[in-house]
């Protein structure tokens, strides 16, 4: 699941062009009216049905894909909708599905994956179950509480690691580990069309809010320089909520220069004196509607870990994470 607004400590990798690079408010795209239940083709080998599901986190509804002609896989199912999963079976009419793909186990993406497994008997395939269900997890990071809804019923008939493969009838999808939003995020490249499947990892019209404990801001930079450093690879990313993003490279370079902006407020706000999380959003998304206050705020939470971390802010290690006081080291 998505939402708005993160950081950087870290500076974005050069450029490897001259020109100026747009900031990431120039690039944000908001224009995406989705036909709700109608499988849509986006490309060659790519259909996209969406969910009626949308919010304000998840935008115009979680879209999801089929790739192939008449063998194919679906990436991102979708939620626990049986609207949205007899429209899906509506567009697989007389097509096998043979692999059902999954980027990650938030509530808008995985839990279609068991009644699509048991009308097609496709196998399901993901990086592996919920994160948050491993005992101890989050023990390094204080009381952080899980706010994003998880799949924890999620169990893969198969799992998927990095560079681990997915070969269909014409079609590859070759999987990425991009952790970051959660811990099991994946990425899965269709080279035969230049694209890029990007679940919450990248999206259009918004940036990814990284949620702790099972969100984490330093996993999310790597994960993006990863993209960054694939080029010209990628002609196309398909994020799983909002439209396509057709200067890939570029975007994912203007998301690491927002994180890493993003960071240089928070130690503005710190400069000014010990603050805590409240405040500093207050002071950071003049601009952010309200209803996303509790996501930025998690936002801002996972970049104070991430300097915490590096040794460049400190809080009272007895205080709730969301609520403590923070200051410069």
């Amino acid at each position: 699941m998505p939402a708005r607004d993160d950081l950087s400590s870290n500076p974005p990798a050069p450029s490897q062009h001259s020109e100026p690079q747009p900031s990431l408010e120039e690039l944000l795209d908001t224009r995406h009216d989705p036909a709700y239940g109608e499988a849509v083709q986006v490309a060659r080998l790519v259909q996209r049905v969406t969910a009626a599901n949308a919010s304000p986190f998840t935008f115009a509804g979680t879209g999801t894909y089929i790739v192939g002609g008449r063998r194919v896989a679906v990436i991102d199912p979708g939620p626990d909708d049986a609207g949205h999963t007899e429209a899906l079976l509506r567009a697989l009419e007389g097509r096998t599905v043979t692999h059902i793909c999954i980027t990650h186990t938030h509530s808008d993406h995985s839990p279609a994956s068991r009644a699509l497994a048991e009308a097609t008997g496709a196998p399901v395939l993901g990086f592996g179950p919920h994160p948050a269900a491993d005992a101890g997890r989050d023990s390094a990071r204080g009381s952080a509480v899980q706010e994003e809804p998880g799949d924890w019923d999620f169990a893969p008939d198969g799992v998927l690691g990095h560079g681990d493969v997915v070969a269909g009838d014409g079609w590859t999808l070759e999987c990425l580990h991009t952790p970051g939003h959660i811990s099991n995020h994946l990425c899965f490249a269709l080279p035969e069309e230049r694209a890029l499947f990007t679940g919450d990892h990248v999206m259009g019209w918004s940036s990814t809010i990284i949620p702790p404990p099972d969100g984490n801001l330093g996993d999310y930079l790597r994960s993006l320089e990863l993209l960054v450093a694939r080029g010209d690879r990628d002609g196309v990313y398909w994020p799983t909520h909002g439209p396509a993003i057709t200067a890939p490279n570029r975007y994912a370079r203007a998301l690491l220069a927002h994180r890493h902006r993003r960071t240089d407020q928070i130690l503005a706000c710190l400069r000014d004196g010990p603050s805590t999380i409240p405040a500093m959003v207050a002071r950071m998304y003049t601009t952010t509607p309200e209803v996303l206050h509790p996501a930025a705020a998690l936002s801002v939470l996972a970049h104070l870990i991430h300097l915490a971390e590096e040794g460049k802010v400190t809080r009272d290690p007895t205080a709730d994470m969301r609520a403590a006081t923070y200051a410069l080291a």
